[in-house]
């Protein structure tokens, strides 16, 4: 990808992030952090039917995370359980220099050579870490 274009794309989902705010109490909450900064973000996840509904965001972040938890919320809204689960793989593998599918991530593709610099590898996979626990929440609940 160019690098001007990542650069843009990061800086626009930092700086206008999508669905920011706070679910109700139908949504699922869950808190993600990195204890070596400053990133603390509450997700707030609404599941209907194994259809991951709605998602929101709150909380204070670096512009990785912050990016990272805007583009992964565009791209998993509306998506089943498995659809998401498959996106959420393939994210973890593209971070780890892994094989991955770069076509299910769209996006989320801007962050493939975040492993250049490892300590912000935390940073684009924290709000995925959240994530995955609102998932195991709601798998708890049905």
């Amino acid at each position: 990808m160019d690098p001007e274009l990542r650069r843009e794309i990061i800086l626009d989902n930092y700086n206008n992030p999508q669905h920011k705010g706070k679910g109700t109490s139908n949504y699922i909450k869950v808190n993600t952090n990195n204890s070596s900064c400053i990133d603390n973000i509450d997700l707030w996840v609404l599941f209907e039917d194994n259809i991951i509904k709605d998602i929101k965001f709150d909380g204070e972040a670096c512009a990785i995370s912050t990016a990272s938890t805007s583009i992964m919320i565009k791209e998993l809204i509306g998506k089943s359980l498995d659809e998401a689960l498959r996106f959420i793989d393939s994210f973890e593998k593209m971070i780890d220099e892994e094989k991955y599918n770069p076509e299910l991530l769209n996006e989320a593709n801007v962050f493939d050579e975040i492993y250049k610099q490892a300590n912000r590898k935390t940073c684009a996979t924290l709000p995925y870490k959240g994530i995955i626990k609102a998932i195991e929440e709601y798998k708890k609940r049905r």
